[in-house]
């Protein structure tokens, strides 16, 4: 059963994750950077001072970090979210698959004059999915992207605005694709 703590800090989490659940550091770094700051890698390797080779790495898995390089992934997620927290920026949550997400090219939206950031959280499932939007909300999500299957469910458990994804491309696309495959 999963541990869920709150109030504690990102860097807090990892180090709850990896040595009191025992899940694999690999993961839990890179969710916390992708998903919960919402960085590229190269952009936390630029602002940790790590080589990006040895944070790609670290991440896939190929190498442990040894202590001092774990100490400033820690100290770098720390000072990101110190520095975010006195300036709250608007973002938009987006929740998907990671194929889905990974589609995404855009990091930001600007509307009039106002730029806001886009926040990935990745999911494999319904469950997920809702437990992700929560999170999105409690993250400071002014507004939240989802599947259809799951967004009339979120929308009664969160806040915020919620918009449904409608891919009619790309449904279109699939039934041309299997359409060829069996003719």
């Amino acid at each position: 059963m999963p541990l869920i703590l709150y109030g504690m800090t990102i860097a807090d989490e990892i180090v709850a994750e990896i040595f009191v659940q025992d899940k694999p550091l690999p993961g839990v770094v890179s969710k916390a950077i992708k998903q919960k700051l919402g960085m590229s890698m190269g952009d936390f390797s630029e602002k940790s001072g790590i080589p990006a080779s040895t944070l790609y790495k670290i991440l896939a898995g190929e190498r442990d970090p040894n202590l001092r390089t774990f100490r400033r992934i820690l100290s770098t997620i720390r000072e990101i979210e110190a520095d975010t927290a006195g300036k709250k920026h608007k973002f938009i949550g987006i929740i998907g698959t990671r194929g889905v997400l990974d589609e995404i090219e855009q990091r930001t939206i600007t509307v009039g004059r106002e730029t806001m950031d886009i926040k990935e959280y990745a999911v494999t499932g319904i469950e997920e999915a809702i437990i992700g939007s929560m999170q999105a909300e409690r993250d400071g999500a002014s507004a939240l992207v989802c599947a259809p299957i799951v967004s009339s469910t979120v929308e009664k458990v969160v806040t915020i605005p919620v918009a449904t994804i409608r891919p009619k491309t790309s449904v279109t696309k699939a039934i041309e694709f299997v359409a060829k495959k069996i003719s």
